[in-house]
């Protein structure tokens, strides 16, 4: 059988994400999700948090926490990098009773024109993963359900902002010439590692999972550029995450 027909609509999972996690009581509906402690340190310096739970990931704690925001309770989580650990903490997110998942996080430019001041909205993400797989239809590209409703907020609160399709990719280091040139001719104006995945959990689930983008790197020239990758400025962080705060205080 080949591999890009392995999802199965229809047979029962034989470990279940609920049976995996410790329930908690009035857990948060939404969910605001970074890739990065940075954020997390952020929100912990500034807001009033309280951590509530965690879950569990690669031999080590992921603490659940929770703030309020116009009255309504916001959790935070900080998740693993890549598809396949994302996937599975996003189930078990949902496991414990969250409906709207917004993820936030970098991705390498494939424009050279797209800078780190670009807030990026992805509408379509290329499968070049394994996850997306077992909770979809193969297509090539997976259809981004929730883009249309993040743009009506991101305009509603004037923030400006790019769509773009963009490359989900496994191999961090197979990002080839040749396929940078493929996906840049297909659209794609950015790569990164979750958007396939974490999007088809939630259309499997029927879960709102909503992303925005911002680029850190860009590998649109003879040589990769570095850019602020690892090192993204204290002030733009801040930015970010009240925009992500405010994204999710509206969804």
């Amino acid at each position: 059988m080949s591999i890009i027909n392995t999802f199965d609509g229809e047979g029962a999972e034989i470990i279940k994400a609920e049976n995996n996690v410790h329930k908690i009581d009035n857990f948060p509906k939404t969910i605001l999700v970074a890739f990065s402690t940075k954020f997390c340190n952020i929100l912990l310096n500034n807001y009033n948090v309280s951590e509530i739970g965690c879950l569990y990931g690669d031999g080590q704690e992921y603490p659940i926490y929770e703030f309020e925001c116009e009255g309504k309770k916001i959790g935070f989580f900080n998740s693993i990098i890549g598809g396949a650990g994302a996937a599975a903490l996003l189930e078990e997110l949902i496991a414990l009773g969250a409906e709207k998942i917004l993820y936030f996080g970098s991705c390498g430019a494939l424009d050279r024109k797209i800078t780190e001041e670009h807030l990026l909205v992805p509408v379509e993400a290329y499968r070049d993963e394994g996850v997306s797989y077992h909770y979809a239809k193969p297509t090539d590209y997976l259809v981004v359900e929730t883009a249309q409703r993040l743009i009506e907020i991101l305009e509603e609160i004037h923030i400006p902002y790019n769509t773009t399709k963009t490359w989900t990719t496994d191999a961090f280091y197979r990002e080839t010439e040749n396929n940078l040139k493929m996906r840049k001719n297909e659209g794609c104006g950015v790569v990164e590692m979750e958007c396939a995945s974490i999007m088809s959990v939630g259309q499997f689930r029927k879960k709102e999972v909503y992303q925005f983008l911002y680029a850190a790197d860009c590998l649109d020239d003879s040589s990769w550029d570095e850019r602020i990758l690892g090192s993204v400025p204290s002030d733009l962080r801040e930015r970010i995450l009240v925009v992500a705060i405010e994204l999710a205080c509206r969804l």
